[in-house]
């Protein structure tokens, strides 16, 4: 999920080597990798950068396990948090193409009659808002309820339910507000439409077309991270670490719950600006965007993909996401440059500028 101000990382983590693709000497990303465990006291760091040249390098930092001292796995599997909206929203975009869903209809064109609450009336809601984080739906995400309970499984109309108990925040359409609620009931649009379950379609329809080998959508009652990983960490407001790396993604969903690695996220986001997701009308809408305050200083939110401005100029393309245990950030340019960085550790505010900041520096740098 996005990264808020939840708790301040504080446990100093020894440095491990870099990955063998990385230069002999620490480069610049090495470096801010080595300071995001030493200074800001992540467990561990990791990035993959693909620059201008082509080349893929992948980085290490910290200690993969902190009880053991075990190294990072080089580019290891995470847990991608919401980084999952774009790949749900890549099919809902598909869906559009294929003539199965019209971007301007209303939510209850699929869902008919679910989404009804005080000030929520789906026929009033489109599916383009629900893309865009413009209907003014309250949150069903309960921080506490996942920190307390990880390993507890919840069916996505549970969590509509949470959300449907609770008032509208505004008018559909007034303004852009940040709200998973928006993309689990894409996720059960998807499943209206196709009659298939949400994972088998961003399966079958992002992640193999994409040729992301290392990334999946979890099944009902998988908990664990399939291949090596970095240890998953969360520390509270009283200083004590808890492992969170085995939980169960349910109440993530449509919103949350995609497993990947640093390199399989910056080969999505490549493949998706690229064309090779969706045809041209769509990703042109995918990214019409509209100001995402909420992303930092001057970020704007198509749909399922957000903008942000690069010190050198310009912009990059992607997403991002927090999940107790993990937080990634990083995107793509126009002309080919992919950078993702992973802290296993939800950051504190100074921590999450410092992770931005080492995705603008290896964009930036030609």
């Amino acid at each position: 999920m996005t990264v808020t101000a939840v708790a301040a990382a504080v446990l100093a983590g020894a440095l491990a080597p870099s990955a063998a693709t990385a230069a002999p000497r620490p480069d610049s990303m090495q470096q801010r990798l080595n300071a995001l465990v030493k200074d800001d006291k992540a467990p561990a760091a990791l990035a993959t950068v693909k620059g201008a040249d082509g080349r893929t390098r992948t980085y290490t930092a910290g200690a993969g396990d902190v009880t053991t001292g075990a190294k990072v796995p080089a580019d290891g599997q995470v847990r991608a948090g919401s980084n999952t909206k774009t790949f749900t929203s890549v099919v809902v975009l598909q869906l559009v193409a294929e003539g199965k869903v019209d971007l301007e209809a209303s939510v209850d064109t699929y869902l008919p009659g679910l989404v009804r609450g005080d000030g929520i009336d789906g026929r009033n809601i489109t599916v383009h808002q629900l893309l865009q984080h413009t209907t003014g739906l309250p949150e069903y995400f309960d921080h506490d309820g996942v920190l307390n309970a990880p390993q507890r499984y919840y069916e996505p109309r549970e969590l509509l339910d949470t959300a449907l108990s609770k008032k509208a925040h505004f008018a559909p359409g007034a303004k852009w507000e940040y709200c998973n609620t928006n993309y689990l009931l894409a996720g059960l649009i998807i499943q209206k439409v196709t009659g298939r379950p949400l994972g088998e379609e961003i399966t079958k329809r992002v992640i193999e077309r994409a040729g992301l080998r290392h990334t999946y959508f979890p099944v009902p009652g998988d908990m664990t991270i399939h291949e090596a990983h970095p240890q998953g960490y969360y520390r509270n407001e009283e200083g004590v670490l808890r492992n969170y790396t085995e939980l169960d993604p349910s109440w993530g969903w449509a919103a949350g719950a995609v497993v990947s690695t640093n390199t399989d996220l910056t080969r999505f986001y490549s493949a998706l600006l690229g064309g090779r997701l969706l045809p041209a009308a769509q990703l042109a809408q995918m990214r019409t965007t509209v100001p995402a305050e909420g992303f930092g200083p001057g970020a704007g939110y198509g749909l399922g993909l957000a903008s942000r401005p690069l010190s050198c100029g310009g912009v990059y393309w992607g997403h991002g996401g927090t999940i107790p245990g993990y937080y990634t950030a990083g995107g793509a340019t126009d002309d080919g440059r992919t950078v993702n960085v992973t802290v296993t550790l939800i950051p504190d505010d100074a921590t999450a500028k410092h992770v931005g900041e080492a995705v603008d520096d290896a964009l930036c740098r030609r």
